[in-house]
């Protein structure tokens, strides 16, 4: 898809935390490197280097370091021209920097310790960050009730029966640059990974803009923590374009009634399910 002929999807509520950094860019062209470098002024990686976005390496730089540790190394993110999947991950860390850097920096640590053999095949921890990275929802509530919905795979009640509620209580914020991209032409059947994120109700009452600042904090805080992502069982599954709004098809009661895609967790149906832990 286009980025010019993009842009009303861009509006959608699945890209709100990203919806400032979109709206200084000019919706008439693809950003280049110097646009995207402009709006990161101010984002640094964990090592206080600025971050900038840079064309991808070439056959001459086969000696530069793995693609995480060159961040960590220089603030250089390579990013693709005209690609939805970089442009996004660009985004991301123009909205989240504080969980970007944290997410980098654990990277880092893990492939200094594991060296060739980390590089070559990911640990579980490191699995679990890059699979956040790429399709992570953070899941901010003021409710355990809901958060238990989730945990249960109760699809229906969370997101049909107990809306009004889950409006109230709890803010589902995109965060893996993956899962914007399929947010342009959202399908049934993609499935997020979670990070539960604690909250007072007060947090409902903050500014968007203010909501997405605390949810980076706060994942941040998260992925400092290599106990809290040991793999990426520790993360709860959910149905991400059965959120209210994230898909057409959430208007309609009968949407959440397909079984392959809200799918029930293990012992509630015969037979097995991929998405249990």
């Amino acid at each position: 898809m286009d980025w010019t002929a993009a842009q009303e999807r861009l509006r959608g509520p699945v890209f709100a935390p990203i919806a400032p950094a979109i709206a200084r860019l000019d919706p008439g062209r693809w950003p280049t490197h110097e646009d995207l470098t402009a709006l990161a002024a101010g984002v640094v990686t964990f090592r206080g280097i600025p971050i900038r976005f840079v064309p991808p390496r070439t056959q001459r730089d086969e000696g530069r370091p793995y693609y995480e540790r060159h961040i960590a190394q220089s603030g250089e993110v390579e990013t693709r021209p005209a690609n939805w999947h970089d442009l996004f991950n660009a985004l991301a860390w123009i909205a989240f920097p504080k969980a970007k850097a944290a997410i980098n920096a654990q990277h880092e640590a893990m492939l200094a310790e594991g060296g060739e053999e980390e590089a070559r095949r990911r640990s579980p921890a490191r699995d679990a960050l890059t699979l956040f990275d790429e399709g992570g929802v953070a899941v901010a509530s003021s409710s355990p009730e809901m958060l238990r919905l989730i945990n249960d795979f109760e699809w229906k009640a969370l997101f049909w029966e107990r809306r009004e509620e889950l409006a109230r209580k709890v803010r589902f914020v995109a965060f893996g640059h993956s899962l914007f991209e399929k947010a342009l032409e959202p399908f049934e059947g993609v499935v997020a990974k979670t990070v539960f994120l604690p909250v007072s109700d007060f947090f409902s009452m903050l500014s968007p803009q203010s909501q997405v600042e605390e949810v980076d904090s706060l994942l941040a805080a998260h992925f400092a923590q290599r106990s809290r992502f040991t793999s990426p069982k520790a993360m709860a599954p959910l149905p991400a374009f059965g959120v209210p709004g994230w898909h057409p098809g959430t208007a309609f009661e009968s949407y959440y009634d397909c079984t392959d895609h809200f799918r029930k967790k293990r012992g509630q149906e015969k037979g097995s399910d991929p998405f249990s832990p």
